[in-house]
C-alpha cells in the first residue's frame, strides 16, 4: 500500500512538473521593423514604445500569465522580400507565438499572406495603407496603427464646414501616398462636400527638389476662389520648408502638413496657426498609460514620446491583453478574443473592429503653437476627433 501511494505521489509530481514546464514556456514575439533606411526613426520609436509597453503592462517583470516574454527584433530594411522572409523565419524557425510589424506599407502587404500560410497572428504597426485591412486582409491580421482612411477623415474634419475650399495634394508615389490621397478624397466627399481636391501631385519617395511639383500645384490653385490649401501626405524628411520657401502665400495658398514625428514638426514652428490632424501628440491624451509614458520617456531619453512610440506601446498592450483574454496563444482562441477587444493605449481605449480587425481610435485636430516653450512644445489641441466622426468603410472582401 505504501509503495502504491509513493508511486501515485510520484505520478502526481511528474504531472505537476510537466504542467509547470508548459506554463513556463516563453511567450515569444517577433518585432519586425524597417530599421535601415529613411524610416529608421519610425522603426526605432516603434521598438522603444513596444518594449516600454511590455514593461508597463507587466509592471517591470517582463512576464505574463506565468510566461517569460522574449522579443525577437528583426530588420526588414524596408524591402518587401526581406520582410516576407523574416516573418517566415519568425513563424517557422523561431516558432514565435505572435508577430508585430512593420514600418513600411509595402513590406507589410508582402507579409500578410505569410500570416495566413502559417495560421499565426500578425499585428500590423505602424504601416497604414488601407489595403492591409482592406482587399489584401486575412483573418490572422490585426492592426493597432491607424489606416490611411482614419488619417483622411481626421484631416477632413480639420477643414472648415462652410465656404468654398480648393485643395492640391502632395504625396509620395507608393502605397502610403496614393492610398492617403484616395482616402482623403473619399473623406472630404463624406464629411466636407464644400471642399474639392482639384489636383494631385505625386513625387518619388526620396525626392528632395520640389520646385516643379510646387509650381504645378500653384498653377492648379492660384485662380480658384475661396480658401486654397496644399495638403501634404508624407513619410520621412518633410517637404514643407521647401514648399514654403517658394511662397505659396503670394497666391493666397495655405499649407496643411498633417501630423508627423517631433523632429519633423519642429519645422512647423515658423508657421504658427497652421492647422492639421494628427494620430498622436504627447500632450493631448489624458490617461494613466500616457502619463506614465510621457514621464518615463522624458526621464530616460530627455524628450517626450513621439508618434510611433505611442503606436509601439499600443501594439504591446494589444498582444498582452489578447493573450490574457484568450488564456494562451492558440491562434483560434486569440482571434475570438481579439475581435471586438478593447485595450488600453497611450491614446486611450482602442477596439479591434470585428469585420476587418482595424483598431478604432480617436484622432486630434491641431494648430501650430505661436510661442512654444521649447522644441517639443509645438501644438495646441483644437479638438479631439472621436471615432464616431470617422465612419470608416469596411473594405475587406471576406
Amino acid at each position: 500500500m505504501q509503495r502504491v501511494m509513493k508511486t501515485a505521489g510520484l505520478a502526481v509530481a511528474l504531472i505537476a512538473g510537466s504542467a509547470m514546464t508548459a506554463q513556463a514556456a516563453d511567450l515569444k514575439i517577433a518585432l519586425i521593423a524597417g530599421k535601415t533606411g529613411p524610416l529608421e526613426a519610425y522603426a526605432k520609436q516603434t521598438e522603444t514604445g513596444f518594449m516600454m509597453g511590455l514593461e508597463y503592462m507587466t509592471r517591470g517583470s517582463m512576464t505574463w500569465q506565468g510566461r517569460k516574454i522574449k522579443v525577437i527584433v528583426k530588420d526588414d530594411q524596408l524591402k518587401p522580400d526581406i520582410g516576407k522572409s523574416l516573418l517566415e523565419q519568425a513563424y517557422g524557425d523561431d516558432d514565435v507565438d505572435i508577430a508585430v510589424g512593420t514600418t513600411s506599407s509595402g513590406v507589410a502587404l508582402a507579409m500578410l499572406p505569410v500570416a495566413e500560410e502559417y495560421k499565426k497572428i500578425l499585428i500590423v504597426e505602424p504601416a497604414v495603407a488601407d489595403a492591409i485591412t482592406g482587399e489584401k486582409w486575412n483573418k490572422y491580421v490585426f492592426r493597432t496603427a491607424r489606416n490611411s482612411t482614419q488619417d483622411a477623415y481626421a484631416a477632413a474634419a480639420a477643414f472648415p464646414t462652410t465656404g468654398e475650399v480648393h485643395v492640391a495634394t502632395l504625396a509620395q508615389d507608393y502605397a502610403f501616398g496614393r492610398d492617403g490621397v484616395k482616402a482623403l478624397k473619399e473623406a472630404l466627399g463624406a464629411l466636407r462636400p464644400n471642399v474639392k481636391v482639384d489636383f494631385e501631385e505625386y513625387a518619388p519617395t526620396q525626392a528632395t527638389d520640389f520646385t516643379a511639383s510646387a509650381q504645378r500645384m500653384f498653377d492648379a490653385l492660384k485662380d480658384k476662389p475661396g480658401k486654397k490649401v496644399i495638403s501634404i501626405i508624407w513619410a520621412g524628411p518633410h517637404p514643407l520648408p521647401k514648399i514654403a520657401d517658394l511662397k505659396p502665400e503670394r497666391y493666397g495658398i495655405e499649407i496643411a502638413p498633417g501630423g508627423n514625428i517631433l523632429p519633423v514638426m519642429k519645422l512647423y514652428k515658423p508657421y504658427p496657426g497652421m492647422e492639421g490632424a494628427i494620430y498622436y501628440y504627447y500632450a493631448f491624451p489624458k490617461n494613466p498609460m500616457n502619463d506614465w509614458l510621457v514621464k518615463e520617456h522624458t526621464k530616460r531619453f530627455n524628450s517626450p514620446p513621439d508618434f510611433f512610440t505611442a503606436g509601439g506601446m499600443a501594439a504591446a498592450s494589444a498582444v498582452l491583453t489578447a493573450v490574457k483574454r484568450a488564456g494562451g496563444t492558440n491562434t483560434d482562441k486569440l482571434i475570438a478574443a481579439m475581435e471586438g477587444m478593447a485595450f488600453d493605449t497611450p491614446k486611450g481605449t482602442m477596439i479591434f473592429r470585428k469585420e476587418d480587425h482595424q483598431a478604432m481610435q480617436e484622432m486630434y485636430h491641431f494648430k501650430v503653437k505661436a510661442n512654444g516653450k521649447n522644441d517639443f512644445d509645438l501644438l495646441d489641441l483644437v479638438e479631439t476627433i472621436p471615432e464616431s466622426a470617422m465612419p470608416l468603410p469596411i473594405r475587406t472582401k471576406h
